[in-house]
Formats: C-alpha cells, structure tokens, sequence
C-alpha cells in the first residue's frame, strides 16, 4: 500500500490521494500513515460492499473538475512514468486504462468443449483506470450493476469509450503468495 501511494505523490507534488479500506484495515492504515509526514494530502474512508461501491465511497471526496486515478492498493509497482502517461491520456481523450498484451495461449470455453482463442484480439487490463472527474463522477450514479468489474465498464455503461494505454508488466497485482515473491525481487533490484 505504501510504495502505491508513494509513487502518486511522487509523480504530482499536487496530489490529493483518497485510500478506501474496509473496516477491518482502517485501523492499522490509520496508524501507519500517522507516523510518516510523507502523506500531507491523504484522507481515508470506508470501503464498501464491492468494488463499485468501495469507489463510490472515494469518489464522494472529489471536489471539483479533476483528473481522477482509481488504483488497486494490491499493485504496488505502478511507475511514476505510468502514472505520467495514463493523466497525460486522460487529458486528451477523456480516459486512460493501462494494459499490457497477453502471453499465453488462450483458449475459450463453449458448451461443447473449448476452442483455440486470438490472443492479439485480448489484453490484461490494470490500474491506475484514470479519468476526468466529468466522465466518471456521472457514470458512478447507476444503480449497481454485478456487470461492473471495473471502471472502465462502469463508464462504459453511459456510452462512453475508453482508451487503452500501454500498461507495464512490473505493475503486477500482488494475489497469490508467489506475486508476493517477485513484487520483493522487483524491490530489491530497483526494478
């Protein structure tokens, strides 16, 4: 969570960072936070039900027209670089979701088995999911939707397209004990 927001505040000396944590965290985050004078401009609120909602309850702290970046706590490496790009985008064309290519072969599975899929016509999407506070603020007023894995799905819902920036494969989503491992690795060498 720390070297997350580090890399905000490090990429725009401006920036207002707003950390949404369960219940459960808040505490411990709470406590953290208040021993470094690293985090000036950081306010901490609650989490929510889903993903949707726990933005919901962040998205309330924005005060007027911004550039608003949406990032999971659990991809620690995004670079100030990436950051740089998915706001320059996010100016320019409304939106800015990182991806990065799949590696893997993919297949699709169908009623009757499974099938070889094109893996050029797919990418993995990460955070930071940027946006200008125009475009997402109003897409956050639907009713929930189980739909909505995302931000960006959430703004395509108004009719809104997105734009795909290109991603990085260090920004990994720390989710099994072995990301854990490799995020350490990247650490230690500076990566």
């Amino acid at each position: 969570m720390l070297h997350a927001i580090m890399a905000f505040y490090q990429a725009y000396d401006d920036m207002k960072v707003v950390l949404v944590l369960p219940d459960a965290h808040r505490a411990y985050a709470e406590r953290e936070l208040r021993l470094s004078d690293h985090f000036p401009q950081l306010t901490v609120v609650p989490g929510g039900e889903t993903r949707f909602h726990s933005v919901k309850n962040g998205l309330a702290e924005v005060k007027g027209p911004s550039v608003v970046f949406v990032h999971d706590g659990v991809r620690p490496l995004a670079s100030t670089s990436l950051i740089h790009r998915c706001y320059e985008a996010a100016l320019e064309h409304g939106s800015a979701i990182p991806a990065i290519d799949l590696k893997d072969s993919i297949r699709e599975l169908r009623a009757d088995g499974n099938a070889a899929a094109d893996r050029s016509r797919f990418k993995i999407i990460q955070t930071p999911q940027t946006f200008l506070s125009d475009v997402l603020l109003p897409a956050f007023d639907l009713p929930y939707d189980s739909l909505f894995t995302d931000e960006a799905t959430v703004v395509e819902r108004l009719g809104h397209k997105v734009h795909l920036v290109q991603g990085e494969e260090r920004n990994l989503k720390i989710t099994r004990p072995e990301d854990t491992v490799i995020a350490e690795a990247l650490l230690d060498r500076g990566a």
